[in-house]
Formats: C-alpha cells, structure tokens, sequence
C-alpha cells in the first residue's frame, strides 16, 4: 500500500500568510548569509534548516488516498485536499468518462466534505463514485451540502457522473477484489465519527482523526483483539496541545500527549500526527513535534516512529 496525504489541517482551510511568508524569508536568508552558502550547496542548505524553514504543513483540510498494490486509489474524506487530486485524476481514465473512484467518508463536519463540490471526475459522464460510510443517510447528506443555488449552483444530484452508497458495519469488514480489506470503527466526536482500517499483504494502515482519545476512553481500549494494535502506520488525531485540550473537552479532538500514548499502548510501527488546528502557524507545529518527540522520549520508548502529517508526505507500506 501506498498513502499519500492531500490535506491536513482540521476546521477549515488555511492558507500560508504574506506576513508568515516574509517572515520565513527573512530567516532563511539570514542563515544563508551567515552560513556564506555557495549555490552548489543550496540543496544540502536547504536540508538542514528547522523544520518550519524547510517544510510547509498545508493548508487543505483532510484528504488521503490509498493506493493497493495492483494501483487502485481509496480516498478517505473529501476535504479541500480532494480538489487537487482530482486534477490528477482527470488526466487519466476520469477525464474521459471510464474512471471508478472508492470513497471513504469519516463522517460528514463540513471540513471533511467541503472539497467534494470542486471535485471535477464528479462532474463527467460515465465516472463511477463509490460512496462508502456506516451512514444510512449519506447520499441525503452530500445532497443537502449543495441543496441551495444561493450558496452553489451545482446540485450534487444533477453531476452527470454515477454515484453509489455503500453501507459498511463496524464487524462487517469489506474485501475488494484485488485483496485489500477495510473495516471501520465508532469514535468519540460529536454526532459520531469512523476509524477505517486497510490491511493487504499482512500490512496494516490505519486512520483515525476527529476522535477525543481521552483517559476514560483510552482506559477501555487495549486488549489483544484490539482494532488499532500493531498497525504498521496509524494516523491519528492530535488537533490540540494538552493545555488547550483542557479548555476544549468534548470538542472531540485529542491532545498531541495523548495521541503518542496511543501508539506507545496500541504498539504502533509509524504515529503520524494530523489535522492540525487552523490556528497553528508552522513554527507551531514545528514546536509540537519536538515536544512530541520528547514526550515519546520521557515515556523510556523509541517507538512508534513519529511524523507530522504534510501534504504531499506518502508513505510505503
């Protein structure tokens, strides 16, 4: 398997800033001229910048696709980040009318489906969109999102492609013909919130945002038969710091502590940590995943590997 991150920021889109642009520039070139940088080493230079010199987070709201071993692409959430992919897509058998795209939704908060609307294979004859989720109501849902022409003027049931809603169980896992396996489970956020899990070829992937990972619900979690044990990449939800969390409980949102203390208990391989809060500058993330490393460190444990989540990160599994 292959995942690909296309957006991961949470609440709602957003954008890098003039002001944090210059900025950034203005530290860059500050420790080029300091460091007397020939044009040779400019790649190397680059490379050993602080992570929020050298790295943009994004600003797209949730999108991942998943792509099997024999090439087939599952998207998880249409947030701001399935606009881009969609470009891509067009170039391809969904620009002429013969594309089949399996979508998975979390659950339907406006961040994670406001992309769909500007998701051009929704608009051509002949592509095939696979709508999958454990609501009953899905297809009533994404209607509603582009019901009234005074807030867009393309009503989601007039697109000319072909959609279907496939209901999935949480003991009810799904197998798809070229042997990849999804399941799905119930998370703590408000109106309710799904984890998925995809296994192929004795590899687990798994992802789980918009979830309140708190003590009382961390405590029921961990036996043997466990849903999240032993996943090779588990992307998990860490939206808030501790402090902030306190402030926010119920918001169904977990702190970035809490979220490596799952991986630690659930024996995770790689911890990815997303759907960063739009009111983080990059320097702030940047911050977080040093204070996440340390947390890790002060837990005695090198493991799970952490990441923050980047668009355009890709992982092999």
């Amino acid at each position: 398997m292959k995942i690909k991150f296309l957006g991961v920021r949470g609440s709602l889109p957003t954008p890098l800033t003039n002001n944090e642009y210059h900025q950034r520039l203005r530290e860059v070139i500050t420790l080029a001229l300091q460091k007397k940088i020939q044009i040779e080493n400019i790649e190397t230079f680059i490379e050993s910048l602080p992570l929020n010199l050298r790295t943009v987070f994004g600003g797209n709201t949730t999108c991942v696709v998943v792509t099997s071993e024999s090439g087939k692409s599952y998207v998880i959430d249409c947030g701001t980040g399935i606009r881009p992919l969609g470009d891509e897509l067009i170039k391809g058998d969904c620009g002429q009318g013969k594309g089949e795209i399996h979508i998975f939704i979390t659950h339907t908060h406006w961040d994670h489906i406001q992309g769909l609307p500007f998701f051009k294979p929704l608009y051509i004859k002949g592509n095939i969109l696979n709508f999958y989720s454990p609501y009953i109501d899905l297809e009533e849902r994404l209607i509603a999102q582009q019901r009234d022409s005074r807030f867009f003027p393309a009503p989601f049931e007039k697109t000319l492609s072909t959609k279907k809603f496939i209901l999935l169980k949480p003991e009810s896992p799904i197998v798809f013909d070229d042997g990849l396996t999804v399941d799905c489970y119930p998370l703590k956020h408000p109106d309710g919130s799904y984890a998925y899990r995809f296994k192929q070829n004795g590899k687990i992937f798994i992802f789980a945002t918009d979830v309140e990972f708190t003590g009382e619900v961390f405590e029921k979690v961990g036996s043997e038969t466990d849903f999240f044990l032993n996943a090779d990449l588990l992307v998990i939800d860490s939206q808030y710091t501790l402090d902030e969390s306190f402030f926010k409980f119920d918001w169904g949102h977990t702190a970035y502590t809490a979220a490596v203390n799952c991986g630690i208990r659930w024996h995770v391989k790689k911890l990815v940590l997303t759907h960063h809060e739009p009111s983080y500058s990059d320097e702030k993330l940047a911050t977080i995943y040093t204070e996440a490393l340390e947390h890790r460190e002060a837990m005695k444990t090198q493991t799970p590997e952490l990441f923050m989540a980047v668009e355009g990160l890709v992982f092999t599994l």
